[in-house]
């Protein structure tokens, strides 16, 4: 059987190249795609080359081993069916639909324990947003938002929109998100947000937000811009946080740490979802926050930020359409057909 895989091959360029599937070892089983999310975050800074030659692709997916360097396969979100299976593996898993953390193609070999079942209750597009979804949780959990606090959210990308989701479910004092294209902002208001602003001068931020000159208690810097921390810590109001949950990769930034900062005793807080904080682990681990999860994918159904479909042929076209950016532009996912 032979298989269609998304290859990094330089700087802005994805090719689709054909090769063998590999045989399903004892304990493994063939999954066929139907569908695989593009984050225009984590991967975009793949696509774009604004990393560090020689850095791991990721330290916690083993389907991701090896080091930044052309070409490499690359991507974390795919949803399809089990189709064979090897030695050992359960007969009721034929037919299956399953989650992977997973590059991008149209099938792939894995160990039963590293695939995750789809609850029946959600497609395979609501499904394929899982790793966003769990971002969004692991921020919250980070941000702990007490009640009544005023929330702020910079950036309204699908993280960013997932974060508002999961925080208007909380009893928060007032949730205001700020973002530049209006169909996010539009977006942003019908996943929960009080308000989503156009990103202006703090200043003027400053008189239309619900905490006005007080400044949020709880701000999450999620546009993935450097530019835009120097935003979050200026409309950040006295003894406040700031979860930054952003990835910039090899981009400067270039923030104001000066009299504002010091006096007004600002918290900056990075948050990775690949590790749950020390405060927490205790009485939490990874599986118990992927239940959760779950639960606000059933409870949000992310599907409805997709605004593009593209199938894996087409894959060199939907990284350009993320990267040029644009209005029009939320989730993008690839799908892969019946074969």
């Amino acid at each position: 059987m032979n298989r269609r895989s998304l290859y990094f091959v330089g700087p802005r360029r994805v090719e689709v190249k054909e090769e063998r599937v590999p045989m399903p070892a004892p304990g493994e089983v063939v999954v066929r795609s139907i569908v695989s999310a593009i984050s225009a975050g984590t991967e975009m800074l793949f696509y774009r080359h604004q990393l560090e030659e020689g850095m791991l692709l990721d330290t916690t997916i083993p389907s991701l081993g090896g080091s930044f360097g052309y070409p490499f396969k690359y991507g974390y979100s795919t949803v399809g069916q089990v189709v064979d299976r090897g030695a050992g593996v359960p007969r009721e898993l034929e037919g299956r639909l399953v989650f992977a953390f997973h590059p991008h193609e149209s099938h792939f070999s894995s160990p039963v324990d590293q695939l995750i079942p789809v609850p029946e209750d959600l497609t395979a597009e609501d499904a394929a947003m899982l790793p966003s979804m769990e971002t969004a949780v692991s921020l919250a959990m980070d941000g702990a938002p007490l009640l009544g606090e005023d929330v702020l959210i910079v950036g309204q990308g699908v993280v960013g929109l997932l974060t508002t989701a999961v925080l208007a479910l909380m009893p928060t004092g007032s949730l205001t998100a700020l973002e530049r294209y209006p169909l996010r902002r539009k977006l942003s208001e019908e996943m929960g947000s009080g308000a989503c602003l156009d990103i202006a001068s703090c200043e003027e931020l400053m008189r239309s937000c619900p905490f006005g000159e007080r400044g949020a208690d709880l701000t999450f810097e999620l546009s993935g811009n450097p530019d835009a921390l120097d935003t979050a810590l200026g409309l950040t109001g006295f003894e406040g946080r700031v979860i930054l949950g952003s990835w910039y990769g090899n981009k400067v930034v270039h923030a104001h740490l000066g009299e504002a900062f010091h006096r007004r005793r600002l918290r900056i807080i990075g948050s990775q979802v690949s590790s749950l904080s020390p405060s927490l682990s205790g009485r939490w681990d990874k599986e118990r926050r992927l239940r959760l999860s779950w639960e606000m994918v059933r409870r949000t159904r992310p599907s409805r930020l997709v605004t593009h479909w593209f199938s894996v042929d087409e894959a060199a076209e939907a990284y350009d359409l993320i990267d040029r950016g644009g209005d029009d532009v939320a989730q993008v996912l690839l799908s892969y057909g019946g074969d």
